[in-house]
């Protein structure tokens, strides 16, 4: 089978930075350069503080899975053809916890508290740019 073909997405000011770097096989997260919290999804203020003196980084890409479901039932092209499929929160290193999904591994060895790291789905494009979705596989 495959690699899932994800829908295009779609890059905003704010989470433009997050797409690039997933393009380029990297999590690019945001860090807050007064109170240092470490947040995602990606916005223009702190979460914490509210100020606007957040700055880009490049993660680890290393998590730790914290919660997952494995899906057997999806109607909906083109996540139909690839059931079951594992989604699941996983905790990065860093400390923000991302939806995504487990790869490389069979649904049924998947286990909260699973070391994952990240792997990326390229998406083709018609524009030159280059994004992908991130997922995570077994470290």
């Amino acid at each position: 089978m495959s690699d899932l073909v994800h829908p295009l997405p779609y890059a905003s000011w704010e989470t433009r930075g997050w797409w690039e770097g997933c393009g380029r096989g990297e999590l690019v997260l945001q860090r807050c350069t007064t109170c240092r919290r470490i947040q995602h999804k990606p916005r223009a203020l702190c979460a914490k503080c509210l100020t606007d003196t957040v700055e880009h980084f490049v993660a680890s890409g290393r998590g730790t899975i914290h919660t997952f479901t494995v899906t057997h039932q999806n109607f909906m092209a083109p996540f139909n053809e690839h059931l079951p499929y594992v989604l699941a929160y996983v905790e990065l290193a860093e400390g923000p916890r991302v939806l995504t999904n487990v790869v490389g591994i069979d649904p049924a060895d998947v286990r909260i508290g699973q070391q994952v790291v990240a792997d990326y789905a390229s998406s083709p494009r018609d524009d030159g740019e280059v994004f992908a979705v991130p997922r995570f596989r077994p470290a």
